[in-house]
């Protein structure tokens, strides 16, 4: 009896070690897919970020100089009435805690920092992303859009769709505020929760503390108007573009490092099984032994 028991303990971790190691060979091609996707992700946005930096840095001081300009209507100054919050998640899981901290991001800027605007139903979302879709239609939250299929194919034409689309919101006062809520891409296992405001433009924060102590006066060629035309709604397009791919880039080296770890974690589980399994056929054995010498002592007996 105790013999048949042993076999059925055998067959059972035999079982466990065949499914753990089916497992870890999964989350290793997983781990490699998410590595040869993040060299291009990464490659995009680290060539991006620079121009995109110096442009929002120019962005802030035309805005600062044109911050009392009738023409300049990306920075109108009113009471936040109505808020619209840009979710960007992914369309897949498996990737840490890239969703549910940028998830939780959004709720508790809709909750907290904006609860008036919440309490009068005037906080709405645009979701970026199945994950932030699929939580916020389900408890219930104001979806106005929903863009996830935008990561099937990441472009810049495809982003500016999307990015007009919001900016045309707020210049015609459908909101007063505009968020954009996503994880910034800083390396392969480190990615920053990042809610930024994007429209009305920010003038605080985006001029160093050495150019904003000196009286700088601005010459606009060719016009001002030109410039509130052209430049700044380049700038705002390039911007979500820019979060855009931040958040593409993060979700990749997210991924890659929670199947690093899953990979770790399931090696680390085959050697501890791999050592129960000896211990059990090592007592089997011991047992079968003893029964033998029973036997025989009973039979001499």
């Amino acid at each position: 009896m105790q013999g048949l028991i042993n076999m059925a303990n055998l067959k059972e971790i035999r079982v466990r070690r065949a499914s753990v190691a089916s497992t870890r060979q999964i989350t290793s091609a997983m781990k490699m897919v998410s590595a040869a996707k993040l060299k291009k992700a990464q490659d995009a946005i680290v060539q991006l970020r620079p121009y995109a930096e110096k442009l929002q840095e120019i962005l802030g001081s035309i805005s600062d100089s044109l911050k009392d300009d009738e023409e300049n209507i990306y920075a109108r100054d009113c009471d936040e009435q109505s808020v619209l919050l840009v979710l960007i998640t992914s369309n897949r899981g498996l990737c840490g805690a890239f969703n549910s901290n940028a998830i939780k991001a959004s709720i508790h800027s809709a909750l907290e920092t904006y609860s008036n605007q919440m309490m009068a139903g005037k906080v709405h979302f645009i979701a970026l992303g199945k994950k932030g879709n699929d939580f916020l239609t389900k408890n219930g939250y104001n979806v106005i859009f929903n863009g996830s299929d935008i990561f099937d194919d990441l472009t810049f034409e495809k982003s500016m769709i999307i990015s007009e689309m919001v900016m045309n919101l707020y210049v015609e006062e459908e909101y007063d505020h505009v968020d954009i809520i996503y994880n910034q891409f800083k390396n392969a296992g480190t990615q920053i929760l990042t809610d930024e405001q994007f429209l009305p433009i920010a003038i605080e924060g985006q001029i160093d503390e050495e150019a904003s102590t000196q009286n700088i006066d601005y010459i606009f060629e060719p016009t001002k108007e030109y410039i509130v035309k052209e430049l700044i709604p380049r700038s705002l397009k390039l911007q979500f573009h820019k979060a855009l791919l931040d958040s593409h880039a993060s979700e990749h080296g997210a991924r890659m490092t929670a199947m690093h770890k899953a990979t770790d974690n399931a090696t680390e589980m085959l050697k501890d099984l791999a050592l129960e399994y000896n211990k059990a056929r090592q007592a089997s054995i011991t047992n079968e032994i003893i029964e033998i010498v029973g036997g025989a002592e009973a039979l001499r007996g």
